[in-house]
């Protein structure tokens, strides 16, 4: 199945200085893979920068969404 994401990559500025790749998922649904551990991550997982980027991509994706939707029953 082709799944459409869009994918953002993020290094943190302080230490350990992690190397994120987000994917917002056109369904809603998230994956945060840690390019260093090559391991996936939760959101809980996230402090400082990369939960603040994370939360910024999160709110501008649900008003996106929001914003289709409007558009489509208008």
């Amino acid at each position: 199945m082709n799944r459409i994401c869009e994918n953002y990559r993020f290094v943190e500025t302080m230490r350990p200085w992690r190397d994120l790749t987000f994917k917002f998922y056109a369904d809603g649904q998230l994956t945060i893979f840690d390019n260093n551990a090559e391991k996936v991550i939760s959101p809980n997982d996230l402090r400082g920068d990369s939960k603040d980027f994370y939360i910024r991509k999160r709110i501008a994706f649900i008003k996106n969404k929001l914003l289709e939707s409007q558009l489509k029953y208008a």
